[in-house]
């Protein structure tokens, strides 16, 4: 099991086979730490993912097994891409899933950054 609880690590989910450029995608960013680039499906009229460049399950797993560097260097990326968008100005969210009931599909730690328009609520309230 990784940190996270979470079955270990498959290097063969999409997104480690995107990092090592066996699938292709339309990059908005890369540098030592992270990989950027747009949903094939989005949500919003921006909505971008940023994942790690490790073997990461989950972000219980990418923060408790990651080095500080790797980590700083991850969420700087984060926030470049935002910038790098025009999402600053008028707002955008960042979300992240994790395990089966948070709605993880992909067993890559990653988040995603959703913008272009107003967004609403988080959750509807029961």
């Amino acid at each position: 099991m990784s940190v996270s609880g979470l079955p270990p690590y498959d290097p063969q989910n999409i997104f480690a086979r995107i990092l090592r450029g066996e699938i292709p995608c339309k990059r908005v960013h890369e540098d030592e730490f992270a990989l950027a680039f747009h949903d094939i499906n989005p949500l919003t009229p921006t909505h971008v993912l940023v994942i790690p460049k490790g073997e990461y399950v989950s972000a219980a797993d990418f923060h408790g097994s990651a080095d500080d560097a790797a980590i700083a260097g991850f969420w700087r990326a984060v926030g470049k891409v935002a910038r790098d968008l025009g999402l600053e100005g008028s707002g955008y969210r960042i979300l992240s899933n994790m395990g089966p009931d948070g709605g993880q599909e992909v067993p890559h730690f990653h988040v995603h950054l959703f913008g272009g328009r107003r967004l609403g609520r988080m959750m509807p309230r029961e």
